[in-house]
């Protein structure tokens, strides 16, 4: 992996992390819960594969809104418990990631809303930056680009002051998106970021997947780049 030339690598990775709920079926475990969990702790790992990749900009689909209304409650207080516990925490602990959230946290319960929050502001300063979409719509995220434009004055709203505006980390345009769990579409994911975004599809259930199968993807996309230019 060491020949990979830096210039071939992406400068921002999206990552759909799916089939939890399979993982855990898979396992045997009678709660899909139990696969949140195990997907949850796997964030952990991901950020620290960025960190030794050197890719300072990292955006993960975690919750969409339609999930949130649409799963049984049992399924949704779990979600929102990791939510309120893990999820802020891992993200904190790494020193180095900023979190930013994409999404309509009016959704969830307010303990989950204010430690999202609470990891947003502790973690502001850091040089390296994970958006995650936690009540996401994708219709939504680019309204509210347009939104902030406006009130932020821009004096003519084109693509470059939307993409500006997006909720996000500084770095919108994602390069490659990494879908776990083999299915072959983006279920919504940052429609407008992803306009250019070369796409890998891993079989793999996202509990599952390894530093290997990362690097993996990061290398067809520095083949196809490299094909490019």
């Amino acid at each position: 992996m060491a020949r990979l030339r830096p210039q071939l690598l992406p400068t921002h990775v999206g990552v759909v992390m799916d089939g939890n709920r399979r993982w855990a079926k898979k396992a045997g475990f009678a709660d899909p819960g139990a696969g949140h969990d195990a997907g949850a702790d796997h964030v952990e790992d991901l950020l620290r594969w960025c960190t030794r990749w050197r890719i300072d900009h990292l955006t993960s689909y975690v919750l969409s809104a339609d999930n949130i209304r649409k799963r049984p409650r049992s399924q949704v207080d779990h979600l929102f418990g990791i939510l309120a516990e893990k999820l802020p925490q891992t993200v904190v602990r790494s020193d180095r990631w900023a979190l930013h959230v994409s999404g309509d946290l009016s959704l969830l319960p307010d303990d989950a809303a204010e430690a999202l929050r609470a990891a947003e502001r502790e973690t502001a300063d850091r040089p390296a930056h994970l958006t995650m979409a936690i009540g996401y719509d994708p219709h939504g995220d680019i309204v509210e680009g347009v939104r902030r434009a406006i009130a932020g004055g821009a004096t003519e709203i084109d693509e470059q002051a939307i993409t500006a505006a997006l909720p996000g980390g500084p770095v919108k345009e994602i390069d490659l998106v990494i879908r776990t769990s083999g299915e072959q579409r983006l279920s919504g994911f940052f429609p407008w970021q992803t306009s250019h975004a070369e796409i890998v599809v891993s079989e793999k259930l996202w509990p599952d997947f390894t530093e290997a199968d990362f690097a993996d993807a990061l290398e067809q996309y520095a083949a196809r780049r490299s094909l490019v230019g």
